[in-house]
């Protein structure tokens, strides 16, 4: 059990939790059982006082797309904020764009970030629209300006957006907790890959939102 101080200090973080990225799109980038962690996410969103998500919306001619003569994980050379082809994904008003069923509705958050409009971006992270990390998008200094010190962080993929934005906040002062439980990832290797960055960039993993016990909590029980 990890006690991660008090509600009001806490923000919870949906990442890229889209259609784009589970089974229910299997022609865009779909990663296994990605359309099951909405309830998790729910479940450590009641820990935190603020929740904030992101989505990816991009172009559907964006110069990333893969296609027969340059597949998936090819390099992209010529466009310094973008660095591999990618099967085309995540383009608004497709049922891709959408976040997966259970969450709720994006005017819902409290603050929400849209990253890879442009053509020539594809960032991983939700917290800077470019690969150097340069041009926020404000998520950092909104969590900042509510006085959150501890972010719990689930979506999609574990691999790729989520490991980059947990460790965009860690980086940028918060404690940040992975849930495994409301994450999903493309690939064991990847993943395994994924979990020691973490685990080395001082992010802490926990198995489901179980293992997180709010202040608020506690008193809540000894007022019993």
């Amino acid at each position: 059990m990890y006690a991660i101080g008090s509600r009001e200090n806490i923000a919870a973080f949906d990442v890229d939790a889209q259609n784009c990225f589970t089974p229910l799109c299997p022609d865009e980038l779909p990663v296994p059982d990605g359309h099951n962690i909405a309830a998790e996410l729910n479940r450590q969103a009641r820990l935190a006082g603020v929740r904030v998500g992101s989505k990816d919306a991009h172009p559907a001619n964006a110069v990333w797309v893969a296609g027969a003569e340059y597949p998936q994980l090819t390099p992209v050379t010529g466009h310094k904020n973008v660095d591999l082809r990618w099967n085309r994904h995540a383009v608004p008003g497709t049922q891709g764009f959408e976040l997966v069923s259970g969450l709720p509705d994006v005017t819902d958050y409290d603050y929400f970030v849209w990253k890879g409009v442009e053509m020539d971006i594809h960032p991983y992270g939700a917290c800077f629209h470019d690969l150097v990390e340069r041009l926020s998008t404000g998520v950092i200094e909104f969590l900042t300006n509510k006085g959150i010190t501890t972010v719990l962080v689930g979506g999609l993929a574990l691999d790729f957006c989520v490991k980059t934005t947990a460790l965009q906040l860690q980086r940028a002062g918060f404690q940040v907790y992975v849930n495994l439980a409301a994450t999903r990832g493309l690939a064991e290797s990847s993943v395994a890959d994924a979990i020691a960055e973490l685990n080395a960039g001082g992010v802490i993993l926990v198995e489901s939102a179980s293992d997180l016990i709010i202040a608020d909590a506690v008193s809540d029980a000894d007022a019993l």
